[in-house]
């Protein structure tokens, strides 16, 4: 809903044994939300829309900027033409999201000490919220390896461009 203020999903099948057994655990156990659950999440699809718009020029224009900082190693974002997932995102997305994933140069300390040295980002684990969020995404031993050591991602929320881009700035400095 955008808010980081409910959980909700659905679950979708085409199976009918499948189809059945959902629908009588729902009808036995109860697995629908309430009244205000709702109301919640009715409150954040009808904003999605200007929310989702401004937070993509907002990484979108974080992207641009962190691809040309000297402290910053590598940028993943589909939205940069020279990202590898460019040609696909750009033929099968209305626009290229709200998340970037970063890798500072110096490493996993590096990435760490930027996650330290934010003071507008918040270092949480989530996404799709009004405000932004960073996370070290491998920080303990049994994450798998293919997950680069220093990415950090980026999930864009709310806030003006320049506060984010100063915050960052300053962190990578």
């Amino acid at each position: 809903a955008g808010h980081s203020d409910v959980l909700l999903g659905a679950l979708v099948t085409t199976d009918d044994a499948v189809q059945q057994r959902l629908v009588d655990h729902r009808t036995l156990r109860g697995a629908i939300p309430g009244p205000f659950e709702a109301w919640l999440a009715l409150r954040g699809v009808r904003t999605l829309g200007v929310r989702l718009a401004r937070q993509q020029e907002t990484a979108a224009e974080l992207a641009r900027r962190l691809a040309e900082h000297p402290a910053v190693a590598r940028v993943r974002y589909p939205g940069l033409p020279d990202d590898a997932g460019h040609a696909v995102a750009a033929r099968t997305m209305r626009g290229f999201g709200a998340m970037v994933a970063i890798e500072p140069v110096g490493g996993r300390e590096a990435a760490t000490a930027v996650t330290q040295r934010v003071r507008l980002w918040t270092p949480a684990t989530s996404l799709g919220g009004v405000e932004s969020l960073i996370e070290r995404r491998r920080r303990i031993p049994s994450e798998p390896t293919t997950v680069p050591e220093a990415l950090l991602r980026l999930s864009v929320g709310l806030e003006d461009v320049e506060d984010l881009w100063r915050d960052l700035d300053a962190a990578l400095g």
